[in-house]
């Protein structure tokens, strides 16, 4: 939401950032040694070509496109690697998560929406790359386990032991990479053109998410119809300016505010209608 303030305060104080979501934290583990997690100035990007986010692709991965209408919550929430919250969870089966991702990988490490690519990754072992221009690309690899990335954070720089079962990877045996299906799940591309757009955009976004994903969960909204409320409050709302943290507040109310507005109409329409029946 207002990721550009937090990373100018950052630099005003000398601070060292630490990322400790799994695929930033990645990502800060591949970078330069010399990185000091404010990556937009100084060592930490030189050589960089670009930043592949992976990406589990969600429980809805293999989902006939039809189908999406009808899943319900609990359908969402049953991710296959992580255990997490049902928001998150929601998030992940829309990719939304992913986008939320990418626009804080641009702003965390200082690098354009173009130099980042999300790459989904099923089994959850490569937690993000960084390829540099030599042609060297550095991942970080590991269980799908938030205790890792939490550990590296208290130790750094240096290393504790976490409680991780360690990688088989004889027994993993392969580790797969595809490209996201943009038509399957919008909400990657809303996020990605909210980076791009920057300002107001991303915390417009996010607000609406929070809004679309709640009506969700509450059996107000099908699931299909989040990446809807998120574009309609888009193209509804004017970004502005990011100045100052009010600026943020007020975009992120008036976002609110809009995505219920845009809800509430889908509500009353036959299609809405029977959709809830159905997953109640």
């Amino acid at each position: 939401m207002a990721g550009p303030l937090l990373i100018d305060a950052v630099r005003q104080s000398g601070a060292t950032l630490l990322p400790i979501d799994s695929e930033h934290n990645a990502i800060f583990q591949c970078l330069p040694h010399d990185a000091t997690g404010v990556a937009s100035t100084g060592r930490s990007r030189i050589g960089v070509r670009r930043i592949l986010l992976t990406a589990s692709g969600g429980p809805f991965i293999d989902l006939p496109r039809g189908l999406l209408e009808s899943v319900t919550p609990a359908q969402a929430c049953a991710h296959p690697n992580w255990v997490m919250g049902r928001k998150i969870s929601v998030d992940s089966a829309t990719l939304m998560n992913k986008g939320l991702e990418y626009i804080e990988a641009c702003l965390l490490f200082g690098v354009r929406p173009e130099q980042v690519e999300v790459v989904v990754h099923r089994e959850s072992i490569v937690h993000s790359m960084v390829e540099y221009i030599d042609g060297s690309v550095l991942a970080q690899l590991g269980s799908p386990d938030m205790r890792t990335p939490i550990a590296h954070a208290l130790a750094w720089p240096d290393r504790i032991a976490s409680g991780v079962q360690f990688l088989d990877l004889l027994r993993i045996g392969r580790l797969r990479f595809e490209a996201p299906d943009i038509e399957q799940f919008p909400c990657l591309a809303l996020a990605q053109a909210a980076a791009r757009a920057g300002g107001l955009r991303p915390a417009i976004l996010n607000a609406a998410n929070e809004v679309a994903v709640a009506a969700f969960l509450e059996g107000q909204l099908n699931f299909a119809r989040i990446s809807t409320v998120i574009d309609a409050v888009m193209n509804e709302t004017q970004s502005g300016t990011l100045a100052t943290l009010d600026d943020v507040l007020a975009a992120d109310a008036e976002a609110r505010a809009k995505a219920s507005a845009v809800i509430a109409n889908l509500a009353t329409s036959p299609m809405a209608t029977s959709s809830v029946s159905r997953r109640a």
